[in-house]
């Protein structure tokens, strides 16, 4: 019998500016952290508005308590109170006797009580310390270490490290009882559960169930429930004589359904149903769990032509490029965050093309909703071990505490079928840039620039006595734990490259490169800046202005880029320099907040997209899948801020998502323009012709070779693209039906558009090369003063009955060279139907409304003549529809 608890109240040890000394207030929610009820009381002010994250500081470093009265209304054999989180360092007492410790938020505990429970109310308090105080007490007993990002003290803590700051998060160090408490009372009950479902590479399968009791009297059952809930098998009787079952059950090829990730197949899944009756046949406990039959494989292999291996997922046979997003906390308070929220969540990536998702390192190992909508809409996950940009200790009290932990989140994971990989730590960049320092550093990489002892090569010292020592947590304690308590892939870090090899080798990356965007997007597709899996990139990008509005909550004196309310919502080191380095580059702008909020926006779209585009094409078939996937840094916000995020911390898309989108569909076309140089004379350096050259490739994520045309049309973007008008007249009292005849013949050189076609076939599951050759109407320019043509090439694939199945707009760049002209852009809604249209190549149209936000299907368009689109404008309510693209006027 399990029992929640649920009437709490709070208050501030010894009082302060929260509590009176000896004053309980009440809970308002359960289960809670401190801020969350001191903001329902409005005693704090809110810390995601202006500047008031500072005002607030004070909560992290003071102790508190809650408590609550509970009766335990049927008593069995055993009565455990159960602890499913408690944030961080606590101690529990029951009728004043202490019953727990604790200083690991991201652990359960299970206590027995009943020698301490008493007839009527029980009194149940914790007591909690501050983590920020207590990292600091533990920093001064064992030594101070590096890191980035936060307070040097949480490397000693095992606590969600974001809480101290982070590049794109705030300093707000959560205290409480996080996750719910409950009473159970029982005579018997099923103690541990491991269901591993095994699918050979023939396709077939095997179900293992291994589980225990914590009496063996009595009898055990199990049933196999299909996704339909009908019952695949059961087995009735299973003896409890030693206090553990073992159930395992074969399956031939295609007699069972198989998981797969979302776009490659189907996602069933299945319930597994354990029960325990008495003697006399009374249900004495039951436990359900969900599972799905699936084979994953990380295939490392050698490449064709280059040297290093493969490092990509491969699911019941076929080989996944993994395009998707990293995950953070969902808001700095976690327990506001409803099982809906993460829905929409995840829901809004998979409706973004995204099938992986990366839950960081420096958060939590997330909530149980979360990985069951991960298996349901058949997202790949890639699991983080709570280790991020730090060089961790490894004495021994710190070392069984990340045991426990380990142990637990395995056991907790393990049955997902989501959940692909686990890996030790992470994040981090290689430094792209000489010019721009990277802080931003996985904890090998930390280890690397700071040349600690770290010989990769070495697979068998402990590594505890180095100046290294959290190699013993990486190399030997998690993946031990993995091994044993799962059958799920383990990495030792990302990046992490392995064979040997130092985390920036580029060429010989055996496995996770991670690249933070630090230099201009035209490079990602380089050689230097690409990987086997990009498990993290980024560019920053200001969110929607109603959310810039939201924080600077009513104060227009601070509505401009560099005020101080908006400097604040932007944690990043250097970030105004960075953000205008990008702007400056490539765009003309302009410094008013819708315009600064549009032009970083467009920056980001551009470059995520090109970024996906690029990697995509080296997904090229077999022995030449040189990027398996890319992983944007990052999908979501824990507060409102200016981040890498592609949608803001009310959900609200940035319009990268949207290009991401489009570069993550089934079926893509990709171009690039080069410049190529070559000198007749190889004695003069005056004398020299520079030739545009164009490439087009198509991608296919479906399994079956596509025959489809390839249709691209050029635009020389200063042409005269006049709208012609017609019409007739008919003075007759009758309606006419005629043809009417319009022949166009090009009297100015200037006016200029090309056209070509050509029937292709995209290969299965890889790029396609379709086109290289000259740009059409570029001439070669043999002088650094001809100024090139300003040509835009837009390229359609289009299946057999005319229907756009990709498109894709190559446009000169940078952008602030470029004379835009005055585009006709004619918008015609019908209802929640929004058709676009013009007259001339447009760039970067992204649409809004006053008021209220619209949810757009696309952004961030780029439009061609003759190309209509049309997208979804859910909540238009007949609003009109307000236009920003570049050349605009507004800048």
């Amino acid at each position: 019998m399990k029992q929640l608890l649920e009437r709490w109240e709070f208050t501030q040890i010894g009082g302060g500016e929260g509590t009176k000394d000896n004053e309980w207030l009440p809970v308002s929610t359960f289960p809670t952290t401190v801020h969350v009820e001191l903001l329902a009381l409005k005693k704090i002010p809110d810390p995601f508005l202006g500047l008031a994250e500072w005002d607030v500081q004070w909560v992290g470093e003071a102790a508190w308590a809650f408590r609550t009265t509970f009766v335990v209304e049927q008593q069995k054999t055993h009565t455990d109170l159960v602890f499913d989180g408690l944030d961080t360092f606590a101690n529990v007492t029951l009728n004043g006797t202490e019953i727990l410790r604790t200083e690991n938020q991201f652990v359960s505990h299970r206590v027995a009580v009943k020698q301490h429970l008493k007839d009527g109310p029980n009194e149940l308090v914790i007591h909690f310390d501050s983590a920020f105080a207590k990292g600091r007490e533990l920093e001064k007993q064992n030594g101070k270490l590096n890191l980035w990002n936060g307070d040097s003290s949480r490397l000693h803590v095992r606590k969600a490290q974001y809480n101290y700051g982070w590049d794109w998060g705030p300093v707000l160090m959560t205290t409480g009882p996080w996750k719910p408490i409950t009473v159970e009372s029982y005579d018997n009950r099923v103690n541990d559960v491991d269901i591993r479902t095994r699918v050979s590479d023939s396709l077939s399968a095997n179900l293992s169930a291994n589980f225990s009791f914590t009496k063996q009297r009595g009898r055990a059952s199990f049933v196999l429930k299909r996704p339909d809930g009908t019952t695949e098998f059961a087995v009735e009787e299973i003896a409890m004589d030693d206090g553990r079952a073992v159930v395992s059950r074969d399956f031939a090829q295609g007699a069972i359904q198989l998981w797969y990730p979302v776009h490659y197949g189907a996602q069933p899944i299945y319930s597994a149903e354990i029960r325990i009756v008495d003697e006399d046949g009374n249900v004495l406990d039951s436990v359900s769990q969900k599972i799905a039959f699936r084979r994953v494989v990380v295939v490392q292999e050698p490449l064709v032509d280059q040297p290093g291996l493969t490092f990509l997922f491969e699911v019941n046979g076929v080989r996944v490029f993994c395009g998707g997003s990293n995950w953070i906390p969902a808001d700095s308070f976690l327990t506001t965050v409803a099982d809906q929220r993460y829905r929409d969540w995840l829901q809004l990536l998979v409706n973004g093309n995204q099938n992986m998702i990366r839950v960081w390192g420096g958060g939590i190992y997330e909530a149980d909703v979360f990985y069951d909508t991960c298996d349901e809409l058949g997202i790949l996950v890639w699991q983080d071990f709570m280790f991020g940009c730090g060089q961790y200790p490894a004495y021994d009290r710190f070392l069984d505490s990340v045991q426990a932990e380990a142990q637990h989140n395995v056991r907790r994971l393990r049955h997902h079928p989501s959940v692909v990989i686990f890996a030790g730590n992470n994040e981090g960049t290689s430094p792209i840039e000489p010019s721009i320092p990277r802080q931003c550093l996985s904890d090998y990489q930390i280890a690397e620039s700071l040349k600690l002892e770290l010989d990769y090569n070495d697979e068998k010292s402990d590594f505890r006595k180095t100046n290294f020592p959290a190699r013993h947590i990486y190399e030997r304690v998690l993946p031990a734990i993995v091994e044993d308590l799962s059958d799920i892939y383990y990495h030792r870090g990302s990046p992490y490259s392995g064979q040997g090899k130092v985390t920036t080798d580029k060429l010989a990356n055996f496995a996770v490169a991670v690249v933070l965007l630090l230099i201009c997007y035209e490079n990602f597709g380089r050689s230097s800046s690409t990987g086997r899996l990009v498990s993290e990139f980024g560019m920053e990008a200001y969110p929607n202005i109603r959310t810039v509005d939201y924080w600077l909550d009513g104060n227009t004196s601070e509505r401009f880029p560099q005020s101080r309310t908006n400097v604040n919502h932007n944690k990043a080191d250097g970030f105004e320099r960075r953000l205008e380095l990008y702007l400056v580059e490539n765009f003309k702008h302009s410094f008013d907040m819708e315009s600064y909020v549009y032009f970083t926006q467009i920056m980001q779209a551009e470059c995520l997209a090109a970024a996906y585009r690029l990697w995509r094409r080296n997904w090229a078939g077999p022995g030449r899948q040189y990027t398996a996937g890319a992983l944007v840094w990052q999908i979501n916000d824990c507060w409102p801020v200016v981040s890498w995020s592609i949608c803001d911390y009310f959900l609200r898309p940035k319009p990268a998502y949207f290009s991401i989108a489009r570069e993550l569909r089934p079926i893509t076309v990709g171009m690039t323009r080069k410049d190529s140089t070559t000198f007749p004379d190889e004695l003069s350096a005056a004398k020299f012709n520079i030739e545009s050259v164009l490439e087009v490739w198509g991608t296919n994520s479906t399994l079956a070779e596509t025959q489809i045309t390839l249709e691209v049309t050029s635009f020389d973007l200063e042409s005269d693209y006049s709208v012609l008008e017609i019409w007739g007249t008919n003075s007759t009292l009758a309606e006419k039906q005629i043809t009417l005849e319009v022949t166009s013949f090009d009297l100015d050189s200037d006016c200029w558009r090309d056209q070509w076609t050509k029937s292709v076939v995209l290969q299965p599951n890889s790029s396609t090369e379709l086109f290289k050759g000259p740009l059409p109407g570029q001439p070669v320019r043999t002088k650094k003063s001809d100024v090139p043509k300003p040509i835009v090439v837009s390229a359609r694939l289009l299946d057999a009955s005319g229907e756009v199945l990709a498109r894709y707009s190559n446009w000169p760049e940078p952008f602030k060279f470029l004379n835009f002209g005055n585009p006709a852009i004619e918008v015609k809604v019908d209802g929640e139907q929004v058709t676009l249209s013009t007259n001339r190549p447009v760039k970067g149209l992204v649409l809004d409304v006053e008021g209220e936000d619209v949810k757009w299907s696309d952004q961030a368009l780029d439009l061609v003549p003759d190309d209509a689109q049309t997208i979804r404008a859910e909540g238009l309510a007949g609003r009109k529809v307000l236009l920003r693209y570049l050349g605009d006027g507004t800048a």
